[in-house]
């Protein structure tokens, strides 16, 4: 096997196990207590999330993604932790990149009701602040919108 199919297949594995890392956390916990809906947010398969372990935040080439999230807060308005964000530097293309890691706080607020689903409330807002360095043309605190579907 040539010398660039063995570099692309390694990086076809690493992108892989990095999907696999920050795709859903599992199943979520979908009501409060007293049968009220816990306000969730909702991954890259449409899936409702409540305290995820991971978060993709790049849905459709999978190059960022929150990993190791510890939530110190999760209520109705917003919720709050800390954990990694896992970055490709793209460098000097995607496929070709490196993934770096990076500390951050995460910041979910904006609740609204999530269409087509009884209007069960979700965070339309990620924020993330890197606490250390940050990946190149990024900004300290970057905001995401996040989509119900």
């Amino acid at each position: 096997m040539g010398r660039q199919k063995v570099k692309s297949a390694v990086l076809i594995g690493a992108v892989a196990a990095l999907v696999a890392a920050v795709g859903p956390a599992g199943p979520a916990v979908a009501t409060g207590g007293a049968g009220e809906p816990h306000t969730v947010v909702v991954d890259c398969s449409g899936q409702p999330q409540v305290r995820p372990s991971s978060y993709l935040i790049a849905c459709g080439d999978g190059n960022n993604g929150l990993v190791s999230l510890e939530w110190t807060q999760w209520g109705a308005a917003s919720a709050e932790g800390r954990g990694s964000d896992v970055v490709n530097d793209c460098i000097p293309y995607c496929a070709a990149g490196r993934f770096h890691t990076y500390p951050v706080t995460v910041r979910l607020d904006t609740v609204r009701p999530r269409p087509g689903q009884s209007g069960q409330p979700y965070f339309t807002v990620l924020h993330v602040h890197y606490t250390a360095d940050t990946p190149a043309r990024t900004p300290r605190d970057a905001t995401y919108s996040i989509v119900g579907v």
